[in-house]
């Protein structure tokens, strides 16, 4: 059989076209269908590279990435997947634009874009920001194609924001699914998102979101655990809830590790600042109290640090499902004895999983790729059998 038949023949039973022409902002604005396509392409295009096939689909063309926060694996993960998929990959570095002087939004997004096939952004660090400023552009650059001024529409990635992280929850989710032999065996699965102490402070809300927003549509069993006070966004767990209804699934926040721990099949414990700290950090922002900000800092390490027993230890993991829960995180992970003196995760815990972590980050160039792709490629399933009948050589073994 050839390659692709088996992902073309999936596609073909699922009902993905909206997304054609369309961004990808929050993985809980795509229907169940629009996620089965995203991670049977991505596999898709995994095996293609795999068997040294080239999956270009653009002869020449931009891929501009805006980071706001400090990034290594979503950065490279989006520049991984533009080049695969034949684009050159420009980063705006605002300091250096004439942002600093006044660009609006507007003509920013426009300038850029001339060329652009698809703009990736990460915009994580104030609460009310990132997803606003997101929507901004994508509206600015339909607003400039429809004037005439661009040529097409550039796509837009959501690379984090403070909403959801879906690039880094679906290729988790994608590491699941892989991990537990396909999307149908998760069904009553136990998954432990868990809050854990880190010594600094200010991480966004994103991922713990994103998670419940994302592992609940596929009838998990999803338990949130955090202290007292460090809320997400109450939208979030709102709709984790009838998500996890939805799906025949479970949702339910508790106040410990160890309950949350207790016989899970997967567990992510990750450190998020408090929700009403980051409102009240994008507010000092806004104002620019700088020196309350710096307040606000040591008020939050010291609350961070009454909470130094939340850690994923070998202990903690003996009370999981078989005492073999998969652990994941989003990396790089605040390493008790190694990064830090205390942080989320022993070091026997993190060498243990070191291989199935460094799996769990691969997926996400081509989670990204297979956004871009979906976005482009009106026909998806044509697209990937003539990129196979082609074969086209990605990599010269041999004159």
């Amino acid at each position: 059989m050839a390659l692709m038949e088996p992902y073309a023949a999936a596609l073909s039973e699922l009902n993905f076209s909206r997304m054609y022409g369309d961004d990808f902002f929050l993985t809980w604005d795509k229907t169940s269908d629009e996620l089965s396509a995203l991670f049977t392409v991505a596999d898709a295009l995994r095996r293609l590279r795999e068997a040294n096939i080239s999956t270009r689909i653009f002869d020449s063309g931009l891929g501009i990435s805006l980071f706001r926060d400090n990034s290594t694996r979503t950065r490279f993960s989006f520049a991984s997947a533009c080049n695969m998929l034949g684009l050159t990959v420009q980063d705006l570095d605002e300091g250096k634009s004439q942002i600093a002087h006044g660009e609006t939004v507007r003509e920013t997004a426009n300038m850029i874009s001339f060329m652009a096939d698809v703009i990736g952004i990460r915009d994580d660090m104030y609460i009310g920001k990132g997803h606003t400023y997101q929507k901004a552009v994508s509206d600015a650059v339909r607003q400039g194609h429809a004037d005439g001024v661009l040529e097409q529409v550039p796509t837009l990635v959501n690379l984090q924001c403070d909403i959801d992280h879906p690039t880094q929850c679906c290729a988790d989710l994608l590491h699941v699914i892989h991990t537990f032999g396909g999307a149908q065996n998760l069904h009553g699965k136990k998954v432990a998102m868990t809050w854990a102490y880190s010594p600094s402070y200010g991480k966004p809300l994103s991922v713990p979101q994103g998670v419940i927003g994302l592992f609940t549509r596929f009838g998990m069993d999803v338990v949130l655990a955090h202290p007292e006070g460090y809320d997400v966004f109450p939208e979030v767990e709102e709709l984790a809830a009838k998500q996890a209804a939805a799906s025949g699934g479970s949702f339910k926040k508790v106040a410990s590790m160890e309950e949350a721990f207790e016989g899970a099949d997967i567990v992510y414990p990750k450190s998020w600042a408090p929700f009403a700290a980051m409102e009240q950090r994008t507010e000092l922002y806004g104002s620019g109290d700088f020196a309350g900000i710096d307040a606000l800092e040591k008020e939050l390490l010291a609350q961070n640090a009454q909470h130094m027993d939340w850690e994923c230890t070998e202990e903690l993991m003996s009370t999981t499902k078989n005492g073999s829960a998969l652990y994941l995180h989003c990396l790089p992970a605040d390493i008790s004895g190694v990064s830090c003196e205390r942080g989320e995760v022993a070091a026997s815990v993190f060498d243990r999983y070191r291989t199935p972590l460094y799996k769990q980050a691969s997926f996400k160039p081509y989670i990204i790729a297979a956004m871009i792709f979906l976005s482009k490629v009106e026909d998806p399933a044509l697209m990937l059998r003539k990129l196979e009948n082609k074969a086209r050589v990605r990599q010269m073994t041999s004159i």
